[in-house]
């Protein structure tokens, strides 16, 4: 690989249309190994020279705005030139399984999820509302929960820190919607609602960046937290440190704030 490269892989993406076969799936696993070894093995090296290098695959998600993701690229480049980065599109709830489970090295994510084995370094809040389309505001203005419910909403996939939010908002007021349509970006979300086809539980910030389109509902606000999150026991791995620091530079957290 070309040393200070950087590659996008959409969540999902494949090799390129390739099929294992029987005995190829069977090596997979010792394969990963070896080659996760290997990776290991020349950052150490790289480490004892008083340098930083290897592979990391690292998870994105919403906006590349929200998570400044091309300051962290690019910082991360000037000062760690041997350092090769993936970057994975995820949806939140998602990020963090794969950062737990080791198919992630490290990612953004946002919620409430937390886990002894998974670090996490706070990096702001996020407040969401209930976002309706603008030509809908006189008429749900003042309405029940149960009216509310009773509109078509736009929901994410269950495995999303969104929809969790949303379910837990649902269950506070003894609601569910009659009838929801799935999107998995909330660009999405935030045009279908604009274009008048259901109510969201949206990030605040878009909906109001959203202008005329959209019409925030009632004084409902959820707040949860964006944080950039890694294995607890890779911390010191010196790639998977550089990256952390790297994001706390560009967000301007101290090293104490880790969690």
């Amino acid at each position: 690989a070309l040393e200070g490269e950087l590659s996008v892989v959409p969540c999902g993406g494949g090799a390129g249309g390739m099929t294992l076969t029987a005995a190829g799936r069977q090596l997979l696993p010792e394969a990963e190994r070896v080659i996760g070894a290997a990776q290991s093995l020349r950052s150490h090296a790289l480490a004892l020279q008083g340098q930083v290098g290897g592979r990391l695959r690292m998870g994105t998600v919403a906006d590349p705005e929200l998570t400044r993701i091309a300051d962290v690229l690019r910082l991360a480049v000037d000062r760690f030139p041997l350092l090769e980065i993936d970057v994975h599109h995820e949806i939140s709830g998602a990020a963090f399984e794969k950062v737990f489970e080791g198919e992630l090295d490290a990612a953004f994510y946002y919620g409430n999820r937390a886990h002894a084995a998974v670090a996490s370094l706070p990096l702001r809040d996020l407040t969401f509302c209930i976002a309706t389309p603008a030509a809908w505001a006189q008429r749900l203005a003042g309405a029940s929960w149960e009216m509310l419910a009773s509109e078509p909403w736009i929901m994410t996939p269950p495995i999303s820190t969104h929809h969790a939010l949303a379910m837990d908002l649902f269950a506070a007021h003894g609601i569910a919607p009659s009838r929801s349509v799935e999107a998995d970006h909330e660009a999405v979300i935030s045009s279908l609602v604009a274009a008048g086809l259901g109510v969201a539980l949206m990030r605040e910030d878009l909906a109001e960046a959203a202008g005329d389109a959209i019409a925030i509902w009632g004084d409902t606000r959820i707040v949860t937290h964006l944080g950039f999150v890694y294995r607890r026991e890779r911390e010191r791995e010196p790639p998977v440190h550089a990256l952390r620091d790297v994001v706390a530079n560009v967000w301007n957290v101290t090293e104490s704030a880790s969690a």
